[in-house]
């Protein structure tokens, strides 16, 4: 004879509930191991930042024009993360990652051998498309985390991206100046097909249900993304804007410093990144706040920090200390911001991690690319202060913005 006891059922099923999402923990080696290769995917994006004058001067392109080189890989990283990134929702995540970093491994071998400046352009093309693998791995980081801590997780692979993107012109500097540009991407190509076997051995199958679409309507789901969610587009806005700071920044530091009078060398230029680090990693905390429900404060504290930042960064030419000051405030209100976007963002449909990742990440490129074609102009033709001058206005215009949507997003939220 069966007894049904009331509510047990309920138990049971809340039990299983628990169990899954237990099951689902990340191991603090596998966190560290996906931020790794976050941080060093992203970083061939950003090796020709210190490395532009090297690069002009071997094919002959002009100085106010080699911002380019940033932009092109920052469209083709665009479009791959339209193209690419989703295929995370509809394939195994773990083969993805794995096939993307192996082809990325071959185009820095590419752009490490160019004979010309129609390769180097293709090959670096390439390298923007392929680097975007670092935002499937972001969408595992949350797919793997149990909600409670998705933020706390977001955070710490958040900032081993963001790590690299800063650290990758140190990197670049220091391997320049012992081997010259073209070693950078080789050797890269060599740390990429190491963290590939590591990935390889310790990244699990598949840990939720793909999707049934076709890849076709899986792309059309990425567009529709746009209209279905506000709050998507509200805190990609914010990420465009501020990552046309930071890209207007990093991209035209490279000018005042490798001319007199400080006449910098690669290695020396590509420390300021370390700088940046220090900023970076006290933002990771600003996950355990979204997860506390303390995202838009976060948020609007980082945005009067990154106005601030270009009060010291304009004092360039008078001290180097100040100028380190102003990128520790630059990196850390940026991170922050990027890191509360990301936590809002991949809470909305779980299921749709990669989907939304490519769409938030989309606002980033176009942030991206615009600061490094615009400085590179600006700074050619007006100087430094100029620079700044756009730099603080993109930064109080973030800030505006997110004064003008506050109360919307906040409703959003609580939906």
């Amino acid at each position: 004879m069966k007894v049904k006891i009331k509510g047990a059922e309920n138990f049971v099923a809340k039990t299983d509930e628990l169990q899954l999402e237990s099951s689902s923990t990340i191991s603090r080696y596998t966190e560290l191991l996906l931020a790794i290769a976050c941080g060093m995917a992203v970083a061939n994006v950003y090796f020709a930042h210190p490395l532009l004058d090297s690069i002009a001067s071997e094919f002959i392109i002009e100085p106010s024009t080699i911002g380019i080189v940033i932009t092109i890989t920052q469209i083709c990283y665009a479009l791959g993360l339209l193209l690419l990134v989703p295929l995370g929702d509809l394939l195994n995540q773990r083969r993805v990652i794995i096939g993307q970093m192996l082809m990325l491994v071959v185009a820095l071998v590419v752009v490490g051998i160019s004979p010309t400046s129609i390769v180097f352009f293709i090959g670096i093309a390439v390298v923007g498309l392929l680097a975007t693998v670092t935002q499937t791995l972001v969408a595992f980081a949350s797919t793997l985390a149990v909600p409670a801590e998705r933020g706390r997780v977001l955070g710490f692979v958040t900032s081993g991206l963001v790590i690299g993107i800063l650290l990758a012109r140190t990197f670049a500097g220091i391997i320049a100046d012992l081997g010259g540009w073209r070693s950078v991407y080789l050797v890269s190509a060599v740390l990429i097909l190491i963290l590939a076997v590591l990935l390889h051995k310790e990244l699990p199958g598949t840990v939720h249900k793909r999707s049934s679409l076709s890849y076709p309507k899986l792309l059309h789901s990425v567009l529709m993304l746009f209209v279905q969610e506000r709050i998507l587009v509200i805190r990609g806005i914010l990420a465009l804007l501020i990552f046309t700071v930071f890209s207007t920044f990093w991209t035209s530091l490279v000018l005042p410093l490798s001319s007199p009078p400080y006449s910098f060398s690669h290695t020396a230029i590509g420390a300021f990144g370390l700088a940046g680090v220090s900023g970076a990693l006290a933002a990771a905390r600003a996950g355990r706040l979204a997860d506390r429900g303390l995202g838009q404060l976060t948020t609007g504290v980082a945005l009067v920090l990154l106005m601030l930042s270009w009060f010291f960064i304009n004092f360039i030419s008078y001290s180097i200390v100040v100028l380190v000051i102003g990128i520790i405030l630059l990196d850390l209100a940026v991170q922050a911001v990027h890191v509360t976007n990301q936590s809002m963002i991949l809470t909305v449909q779980p299921e749709a991690g990669s989907r939304l990742t490519a769409a938030y990440m989309f606002f980033y490129s176009i942030g991206s690319a615009t600061g490094s074609i615009v400085s590179t102009n600006i700074y050619a033709n007006y100087g430094w202060e100029a620079v700044c001058l756009f730099g603080v206005s993109v930064s109080a215009l973030a800030l505006v913005f997110w004064m003008a949507t506050y109360r919307l997003a906040k409703e959003i939220r609580q939906k």
